[in-house]
């Protein structure tokens, strides 16, 4: 039996700041015929709330360390503002959505990252290996697709915030790229499934500078050699890295590309 269609659509913190770009991409992911998941981040909207309430927030390579404060922050923020002010706006647009994170009917549990030693670069591009803790970040173990390819069946988008759990009570921050990465690999032996990274760029950018400057397509080997050089950095890395995991984990089809063109048509499209 031929598997239906999934499309999963991953919208970063740029594009829920831009009224403009995400009124635009909700009708488009309204508008997209068949099953659908919406998973979003929200970053910015964090870094704002935490800066209101004299929170510092710290980035190392693209990824935010997570202590007890900027905890409760993005689980106000992430599982609660965004989310909801997404589901509510889809409902407008006759899309009959559910919010999830990742600890609502079991579908995402994680560990807590353990400290990693890793190569740092700062702005100006110079390197250093620090071992880094990130607090309360959670790298997935297991997501539950056949819990979601149920809720799928049912005529219900799920819309997945950036937040997991470890099944011990506790709420983890998870990088709203590999939340989509793992839903996509447990929706994979259920449906034929895109994902469609989408930001505020027309794809990945061989040189920064020049928006029409989109790589067609990466991969691993390219990865590699674009990290290396630096064409590729910060945030890219792990956008990427997720991607690639996707496609190897037997996703059909892993594309990044622009808020306002989610058709699986444009942008940068990741390969094996």
């Amino acid at each position: 039996m031929q598997k239906e269609q999934l499309y999963i659509i991953k919208v970063g913190g740029a594009v829920v700041e831009d009224e403009r770009q995400l009124t635009e991409l909700l009708s488009n992911f309204a508008n997209i015929n068949g099953k659908k998941i919406l998973v979003h981040g929200g970053g910015r909207r964090a870094t704002k709330t935490a800066a209101a309430l004299g929170i510092e927030s710290h980035m190392v390579n693209g990824r935010r360390i997570t202590d007890k404060q900027m905890l409760e922050v993005v689980t106000m923020v992430y599982g609660g503002l965004v989310n909801k002010q997404l589901v509510a706006r889809l409902q407008a647009n006759g899309v009959n959505a559910l919010g999830l994170t990742g600890a609502d009917i079991d579908v995402i549990r994680s560990h807590r990252r353990p400290p990693v030693t890793m190569t740092v670069r700062d702005d100006d591009n110079n390197e250093t290996t620090q071992t880094i803790d990130f607090g309360f970040v959670g790298d997935p173990d297991k997501a539950n697709g056949e819990m979601l390819a149920t809720l799928i069946s049912k005529g219900i988008t799920p819309v997945m915030a950036p937040l997991t759990h470890d099944g011990n009570g506790n709420l983890l921050n998870t990088n709203a790229d590999t939340i989509a990465s793992e839903t996509a690999k447990a929706l994979a032996p259920y449906f034929n499934v895109t994902l469609i990274y989408c930001f505020e760029k027309k794809g990945v950018l061989l040189n920064p500078d020049d928006d029409n400057s989109v790589i067609p397509t990466i991969t691993r080997n390219d990865f590699l050699r674009y990290k290396a050089d630096g064409t590729i950095a910060g945030g890219m890395i792990p956008k990427i890295e997720n991607a690639l995991n996707a496609v190897e984990a037997g996703v059909e089809k892993v594309i990044i590309t622009l808020a306002t063109a989610i058709d699986g048509q444009h942008g940068t499209v990741i390969k094996e």
